[in-house]
């Protein structure tokens, strides 16, 4: 594991499994291919600050009759300072042609990790009331409500902060942003956190 300073471009590209992002990483070392799945929380831009390298490694794909070859760093963490808008030459190095990392990681024969299923609450009745006292009324959740706490699963309920598990499966981790998107809250890339507005 090595930590180096650097710039990373990401770049948000339009695929059939929906919006993923890809990135370039720029350091004193080289410059890195970064397709992990910690960058769908992130928006388009280029952005400074200290990364933790896991892994450099070469890898290829053959995407619309060619084969690309790149070199590959693996992300553990990063602490980001500041963050400034994609030039036009820094889009460019992203290929908006990129293979979507959902269908990489389906090509490969390797497991992935499943989301945890969300635990079961414990349901109170009436000889678990206390004496004197009415057992609680439970309240039927709406099927949106379902589905979030289904989507969340051990961060539901939603607090005013939320900090995403991005070991999930990538599907999952992309769609939990979205949703975080739709219920109002805004990803604070200094703090990686998503903020309720």
């Amino acid at each position: 594991m090595i930590t180096l300073s650097g710039q990373l471009a990401i770049r948000t590209i339009h695929g059939r499994n929906g919006d993923f992002n890809v990135a370039r990483l720029a350091t004193s070392i080289g410059e890195f291919v970064v397709k992990d799945s910690i960058l769908d929380q992130y928006a388009e831009g280029k952005y400074q600050g200290q990364f933790c390298i896991t892994q450099i490694s070469p890898s290829s794909y053959t995407h619309a009759g060619r084969t690309v070859i790149e070199v590959r760093a693996r992300l553990d963490s990063m602490t980001l300072d500041e963050m400034d808008s994609l030039s036009r030459a820094d889009a460019e190095q992203l290929d908006p042609k990129e293979l979507d990392p959902l269908d990489e990681e389906k090509a490969e024969t390797r497991p992935r990790p499943r989301a945890k299923a969300p635990r079961a609450k414990p349901r109170a009745d009436d000889a678990q009331a206390p004496f004197g006292m009415d057992p609680p009324v439970a309240k039927t959740p709406s099927p949106e409500t379902e589905a979030d706490e289904a989507l969340f699963g051990l961060l539901w309920p939603l607090g005013d902060t939320v900090k995403l598990d991005t070991t999930v499966d990538r599907g999952v981790l992309r769609t939990q942003c979205q949703r975080l998107g739709q219920l109002g809250y805004r990803m604070d890339f200094k703090q990686q956190l998503w903020i309720r507005q």
